[in-house]
């Protein structure tokens, strides 16, 4: 039991396209994810956090193999899942789902929420009563028995998104994958909603994987953060020592842009601007990608790739220079 749930390692993913040049083509390759590692334990929330582009979707989905993986191993349950069939998948699958970004476009909007819910019983070949199974998980997620016989469009975001929960909850996962659950919502239903992740963990200690880019969401609900960058992380270790004693130069520009409640505090501390746009994946800098924006950035940065080292803080780096 003492065994991560889920373990990555070294996991890479290219995409390889077609880029159209004067009167001919050239192929490039996007790397979208590079040498990526980490562990989640049974019961544990990952939050993997970065800019638009880190590559932290990605990630999350060729963890699932919805995409499958250029390198590298992703481990769950103690199994290599680059070893499975498709039919062997499918069963892994039961143990393991995700809740997609847009709670508008991941339901059927010709099906009621009723069939929505019931429909990964259907296609796993689960038998039993489906309708009490589908009564049961609407009240889980804050829902009444009568929204079933409803259509999406009747429902607000909040709400679309608690159906999007309770489908991934059907076949009691062991792990989820929370692709920005709450970026597409009003900030006054992301706290609901965070809130509900958080109370169903505990009732029924399943791991998540909290992918976002707000720091202050995942803040609430993590317990490890992982800080990604141009398809790398930069850093991770406890959310409570990241989030104070942040060591990794791009972790601590990215807390210095999240304001405060306070605004006393907020109107008194410094907020770092980094320069420039992030580089293109098809052409990364050399060394340490986030140089080309970092304010301490030397020679050493260009010519070498700075490496994961744990810091007195018990996190991990990539960093030549880090925040001591």
């Amino acid at each position: 039991m003492n065994d991560p749930l889920l373990r990555v390692h070294g996991l890479v993913k290219e995409f390889h396209v077609r880029a159209t040049r004067g009167m001919g083509r050239k192929k490039r390759v996007v790397q979208a994810v590079s040498d990526v590692s980490f562990e989640v334990a049974r019961g544990e929330t990952l939050g993997l956090v970065g800019e638009s582009g880190s590559g932290k979707t990605t990630v999350g989905r060729c963890v699932l193999r919805l995409l499958e993986p250029t390198a590298g191993r992703v481990f769950f349950e103690g199994v290599d899942l680059s070893t499975l069939t498709f039919e062997e998948m499918r069963e892994v699958r039961r143990r393991m789902q995700i809740v997609f970004q847009d709670p508008y476009a991941s339901l059927d909007p010709k099906m009621t929420v009723g069939a929505s819910i019931a429909e990964p019983l259907v296609v796993q070949g689960i038998q039993g009563d489906h309708q009490e199974r589908v009564v049961n998980l609407l009240e889980l997620v804050g829902l009444s028995a009568d929204h079933a016989k409803r259509f999406p469009h009747e429902f607000s975001g909040g709400q679309r998104q608690r159906i999007g929960v309770a489908r991934a909850l059907a076949l009691d996962p062991a792990l989820i994958i929370l692709d920005e659950p709450v970026s597409a919502l009003d900030v006054s239903i992301q706290a609901g909603v965070v809130n509900l992740f958080d109370d169903l963990q505990q009732r029924l200690g399943m791991s998540y994987v909290f992918i976002a880019h707000d720091l202050s969401v995942v803040r609430h609900i993590a317990d490890r953060v992982a800080v990604m960058y141009l398809g790398k992380i930069m850093e991770i270790g406890p959310a409570e020592q990241v989030y104070e004693h942040p060591t990794h130069p791009y972790t601590k520009a990215l807390l210095s842009a999240v304001p405060l409640p306070n605004p006393r505090v907020e109107r008194g501390r410094h907020r770092i601007m980094l320069e420039g746009d992030v580089p293109s994946p098809v052409n990364p800098p050399s060394g340490c990608r986030f140089r080309t924006r970092c304010w301490k950035a030397t020679e050493l940065c260009a010519m070498q790739e700075p490496v994961l080292q744990v810091r007195q803080g018990g996190q991990f780096s990539a960093c030549h220079h880090p925040e001591e």
